[in-house]
């Protein structure tokens, strides 16, 4: 019943603008496989679709911008079943089943600007064993998932760090209950953040920033991914499904909006988190005395790599990493001063 509700409010509430009336609409396949953790958006019931995919085939139908067709097997990912598809949508996890004749021949579709992609939540928690052309999946995407301080059941707050048509159904800010999810593998210099987490309105903190949804182009192809959608809630809020919606028109070329990377806001936006979490007051003032470009984008790695030595639990050892930390942090702290 609640995921019968979640879909009525979706489809009420679209309001997207997305399809003009002459347009055919963009052929999705959205694969919802999960080979290891199975979240509830992809769990069928005995009979019928899971809550995820039904909301995908009605988000479509309501904003007449797509149609879609569903599958958890993705070994039907197929190159002769490719060329009536204009746009994957990923919602997975694990080793996939894809063949590298299949995966190759998303990528050369994709490059070649007939294919889009979108990957919602754990996209990012998907990978296997590639050594054909082009690129693994992992790099594909733009990150692998490295866990989730921010469980379902915590506050976040995910702010726009980009002035993106694709972030803008969420507003500047947005306050939600979600399961955010932090990366390894990737890369600030080949995708364009749009936006993250906002440690001014997110009761847990970490000194480095995490990105939540981003856009990247490889040759004349559009991906993007959100880390949003883990929760039912989510899935029911009409700024999803427009994002969604936004999401797929953009990745099919029928919008507009650049993927081109901006490491310089990104690199921004990690200082800014290494200064919340230190609770400087004058977190503003101290990012405005930045001037030194150099400078900045030689830090942000530095800050970032300070995920991979914070500690896991409570009780771990802290040395490494408030050794890194105050390194890092007393540098800043002299560059930043009036």
């Amino acid at each position: 019943m609640r995921a019968l509700l979640a879909l009525v409010a979706i489809v009420c509430s679209l309001a997207t603008g997305a399809a003009g009336a002459a347009e055919a609409p963009i052929r999705v396949l959205y694969l919802d496989q999960s080979v290891g953790w199975r979240h509830r958006p992809v769990t069928r019931p005995a009979e019928g679709l899971a809550p995820s995919e039904t909301a995908m085939i009605s988000i479509g139908k309501a904003s007449s911008a797509f149609e879609t067709q569903v599958t958890q097997d993705a070994s039907e990912i197929t190159p002769e079943r490719l060329k009536d598809v204009d746009v994957l949508v990923f919602y997975t996890t694990g080793a996939l089943p894809i063949s590298p004749e299949s995966w190759a021949a998303v990528q050369q579709r994709f490059a070649a600007g007939k294919l889009g992609f979108v990957g919602l939540h754990s996209a990012a928690d998907t990978a296997w064993g590639y050594e054909g052309p082009g690129l693994d999946y992992t790099r594909f995407v733009g990150g692998q998932f490295a866990g989730h301080p921010w469980t379902e059941d915590q506050k976040v707050r995910i702010k726009a760090i980009d002035n993106h048509p694709l972030a803008a159904p969420w507003g500047r800010s947005v306050d939600l209950v979600e399961e955010i999810y932090q990366y390894k593998r990737f890369d600030p210099g080949a995708v364009r953040v749009i936006q993250s987490l906002d440690y001014s309105g997110t009761p847990l903190k970490r000194p480095y920033a995490v990105p939540v949804s981003w856009v990247r182009s490889i040759g004349n192809g559009r991906l993007f991914f959100t880390n949003l959608g883990h929760n039912e809630a989510t899935w029911a809020d009409p700024r999803f499904a427009e994002q969604i919606v936004r999401a797929v028109r953009w990745t099919a070329w029928k919008a507009r909006g650049g993927a081109t990377p901006n490491p310089r806001e990104q690199a921004i936006d990690q200082l800014r988190a290494l200064l919340v979490y230190a609770g400087e007051a004058d977190v503003e003032a101290r990012l405005a005395r930045v001037k030194d470009e150099a400078w900045l984008l030689d830090l942000a790695p530095r800050i970032a790599a300070l995920r991979e030595v914070y500690p896991g639990k409570p009780e771990a050892d802290r040395a490494r990493f408030e050794a890194a930390y105050g390194t890092v942090l007393a540098e800043v702290r002299a560059k930043t001063s009036p």
